[in-house]
């Protein structure tokens, strides 16, 4: 169920649950730049980059290593045209699996791994909490400045900050 939500003129978010596939990844991203587009960042926009590659990469990681048969995984992109920030939250339902405390110090060799250090260059901070059912939510925080503007990083990166 897709579902957005107004909480006056500053605060928006979309919440939605998906099925644990690449499929369910790759339109993870695609609704989270519509909504975007909606918020007034364009999908040529660096924020809308930046919010694409950040939901692509906790998308996967979520379908890659947090998928649990039969269970679904949740996005909820929510925008604060206050601070300029959006958030970004990706629950899964594998508790044993969790995501290291930093981004790894220098790029993997290979084909996979360097996801988080994505993530953390393109986030004013990062980490994950656990949930109170099962499983866990990893979350970003992305600068998008706002409306209509280019977005773009700013602050110190705070990998693996817990809020």
């Amino acid at each position: 169920m897709l579902t957005g939500t107004t909480d006056g003129v500053e605060r928006r978010a979309l919440t939605v649950q998906l099925p644990s596939t690449v499929r369910g990844a790759r339109t993870a991203r695609g609704l989270a730049v519509r909504r975007l587009e909606e918020w007034g960042h364009p999908p040529e926009s660096d924020a809308s980059g930046a919010i694409a590659l950040v939901v692509a990469e906790l998308a996967t990681n979520a379908v890659r290593h947090g998928s649990v048969p039969g269970r679904e995984f949740g996005l909820r992109v929510e925008y604060d045209g206050t601070s300029g920030l959006v958030r970004i939250e990706v629950s899964d339902a594998a508790t044993a699996k969790r995501p290291p405390e930093t981004a790894p110090s220098s790029c993997p060799d290979g084909e996979s791994g360097r996801g988080l250090l994505l993530v953390d260059a393109l986030s004013r901070r990062w980490g994950w909490t656990p949930r109170e059912t099962v499983g866990k939510t990893v979350w970003a925080e992305v600068p998008v400045g706002p409306p209509g503007g280019s977005g773009g990083r700013s602050g110190t990166p705070g990998a693996g900050a817990v809020p």
